[in-house]
């Protein structure tokens, strides 16, 4: 058994070659389509003497020429590179000279930014540009247009035999600090990602082509995955999506409005989206709209959970729609999952999932965990190589407890007696008041369960006496003035006084990623800069 990525979408497309495989506005191919295409770029990158374990950069957004780039640079063994889009020309600079690039897909509109970058990448010497509309001069360094590219490249799929250990890389989003390269083997990260096993009972699937054959069974689902493909979530999302004969439906950019007249016209199955940055304005956008939502059945997060207050709006709206939190990280994959329920009860001390089946919390002495006691969340079985160019984080990221081995990337959680595990949060985000551990999803939940907050992000504000004290950035709602008074009483209310923020910051607009993850550096930043203007 192969169990590689590009084997894997050979399967369906050989299997379902009229299928609707991808569509992204007016766009859309079918298997067999996708298929042809992602051969001719293969091989366009293959006689610019791309081959395995190369890097190539996908500095795009959202549309169906990046998923033929994924797939394109995994035909010829090739490693594709997730390329964040607001990057300014420092980060592009660090990123494709960390990274190794030696090829870059990129939209035209980013041509500027690329041509100033590139003469300090020398090893990056060929690049492919897609027709965005957009006209932007890429002759100056020699790029070559997408189209032209296909055009002059052979559709055949005579590629030589690929294997398990073919390398998958993804580049963390760097909320926190710079991005890192999380390295996995193909089957590894399929197992754990892209449908290779059975997320509630750990059970392997039977073989490779175990997913392209339910995909006769069903039918093929629609399923809508609205972060952007250089995300983890919408880019396991989409192909486990097409392992599975499913079609996936992207959207170049978040707009509410538009994301309902998709769901409409597309008549979407699944939503699969990150958190409450994504799920709070499309809950709202949705009632203001009156949309015809009926052909969902199921709406997933991960890699960012709903607050309490979202899941209501959510289980209030679609009772007869499956909610689910999901859990996990570049590093790690799925850890667990919960469904969202209108009789969920507030759980203290943080969100509350069931544990995956290799999902365990490490305790402060390196030792599994007993119930009650915080530790760092890991997760065991199938875990990644590492970090690229990094064996010092990656000597951190993956330890052995007890001869097994588990990938344990930093998240604070708690083992409950029921075997769920509580989340408490990012270990870098974490506040340290007085020796008391705050976690910032606990009071960000609270601040946003407020009906004039919008959104918000906590952080630690350096402190003579306590060490840190607990900070919020605020973002109220259209029309809303909510006063500082107000809100510490309300948090107050919810969380022991210690939780409480000090110093609260009325911002016009919380930064976020563009998957919708805080962005702490930000909000850093400027408790940092505005410090004389908290309360």
């Amino acid at each position: 058994m192969v169990a590689n990525i590009a084997d894997l979408f050979e399967h369906a497309a050989d299997q379902f070659p009229q299928r609707l495989a991808v569509a992204c506005e007016d766009s859309e191919v079918t298997f067999g389509q996708l298929e042809e295409r992602a051969n001719r770029l293969a091989h366009h990158l293959a006689g610019c003497g791309v081959g395995r374990g190369n890097h190539v950069g996908i500095y795009a957004r959202n549309s169906i020429h990046y998923i033929e780039a994924l797939i394109a640079a995994y035909k010829c063994r090739a490693v594709p590179i997730n390329v964040n889009y607001r990057y300014v020309e420092n980060e592009l600079r660090y990123l494709f000279r960390d990274a190794d690039l030696v090829a870059l897909v990129h939209d035209r509109r980013y041509a500027d930014r690329v041509a100033a970058v590139l003469p300090d990448v020398p090893g990056l010497a060929n690049v492919v540009v897609i027709d965005d509309g957009s006209d932007a001069d890429f002759g100056r360094y020699g790029g070559v247009g997408y189209e032209d590219a296909l055009a002059a490249a052979s559709p055949e799929r005579d590629f030589g035999p690929r294997s398990p250990d073919d390398i998958y890389m993804l580049y963390t989003g760097g909320t926190t600090g710079y991005p890192k390269g999380v390295i996995w083997r193909h089957e590894d990260v399929w197992r754990v990602l892209g449908g290779g096993i059975d997320f509630l009972t750990g059970i392997p699937v039977e073989d490779e082509w175990a997913q392209s054959k339910r995909g006769i069974e069903i039918g093929g689902l629609v399923r809508l995955c609205l972060a952007p493909l250089m995300h983890g979530n919408a880019q396991w999302a989409a192909l486990a999506s097409l392992f599975a004969g499913d079609t996936v439906i992207l959207v170049p950019k978040f707009d509410p409005d538009e994301i309902w007249r998709t769901v409409e016209r597309r008549k979407v199955n699944v939503m699969v989206l990150i958190g409450d940055a994504m799920a709070r304005p499309l809950i709202e956008t949705f009632h203001k709209g009156g949309y015809d939502a009926s052909s969902v059945g199921f709406i997933s997060s991960s890699a960012a959970l709903f607050s309490p207050i979202v899941k209501g709006q959510y289980c209030e709206t679609f009772p007869n729609v499956m909610v689910t939190d999901a859990i996990g990280s570049s590093e790690t994959g799925f850890m667990g999952i919960s469904l969202v329920s209108a009789d969920d009860e507030p759980t203290e001390g943080g969100p509350r999932v069931m544990a995956g089946p290799q999902t365990t919390v490490i305790d402060e002495y390196g030792k599994v965990a007993a119930p009650g006691v915080v530790g760092r969340l890991a997760r065991g079985g199938y875990v990644p190589i590492g970090y690229y160019k990094d064996p010092q984080k990656t000597a951190d990221l993956l330890i052995e407890v007890d001869g097994v081995r588990y990938s344990m990337p930093g998240d604070f959680a708690r083992i409950e007696e029921d075997g769920t595990i509580t989340l408490l949060g990012r270990g870098n985000t974490c506040v340290n008041t007085g020796g008391e551990k705050v976690f910032p999803e606990e009071v960000e939940g609270a601040l946003k369960s407020h009906p004039d907050v919008f959104d918000a992000i906590v952080v630690g504000v350096p402190d003579e006496l306590l060490g840190q004290r607990v900070g919020a950035l605020v973002q109220p709602r259209e029309g809303a003035a909510p006063g500082r008074e107000v809100l510490e009483s309300h948090v107050r209310g919810q969380l022991a006084g210690y939780k409480v923020p000090r110093s609260i910051w009325i911002v016009e607009r919380i930064t976020r990623t563009p998957s919708g993850k805080a962005d702490y550096r930000w909000a850093n930043r400027y408790a940092e800069e505005h410090a004389a203007e908290a309360a």
